[in-house]
């Protein structure tokens, strides 16, 4: 989340403003398709996330308006997670991303392990078949399309 008011310089700036991070993508994809989620359950489906970090990122998105945070006055207490409308709208919009990064994974993977920054010293590894599509064998990349042909 940007600290100081100025205005964006376009509008890709204000989007990465918003979903920027390591983990905000990962929250926003948990609570695709209305899933409504307690923190513990949003925890689980994001391995490696700290809670405080969970916490601090679900503040922003909050704050940003992607995220409802509802509250329920119980004990113990019970606090549920889920997308707003713009929240939803944002995931529509990383869907074609997320494709991309499924169809180019082996190839990202494969030019990390070389040192590559550039993905010149990758190989393709079936990540991409010439047509611009995937290999199409991959489970995420099967959940990610799903969720693509949903959103449409």
């Amino acid at each position: 989340m940007r600290k100081e008011r100025e205005p964006y310089a376009c509008g890709l700036d204000a989007a990465v403003d918003v979903v920027g991070g390591k983990w905000k993508p990962m929250i926003l994809w948990a609570l695709y398709a209305g899933r409504t989620l307690r923190f513990g359950e949003l925890r689980r489906h994001i391995p490696g996330v700290s809670e405080k970090m969970l916490i601090q990122q679900l503040r922003e998105l909050e704050s940003d308006g992607i995220v409802h945070r509802e509250v329920y006055r119980e004990v113990p207490p019970k606090v549920e997670y889920s997308l707003t409308d713009l929240g939803q709208s944002l995931n529509t919009a990383l869907l074609p991303l997320g494709l991309w990064g499924d169809q180019h994974m082996e190839q990202i993977v494969a030019g990390k392990a070389n040192g590559s920054t550039d993905g010149s010293n990758a190989t393709n590894n079936g990540a991409n078949n010439g047509t611009g599509k995937g290999s199409g064998t991959g489970t995420d990349e099967t959940d990610t399309a799903n969720k693509a042909q949903n959103a449409a």
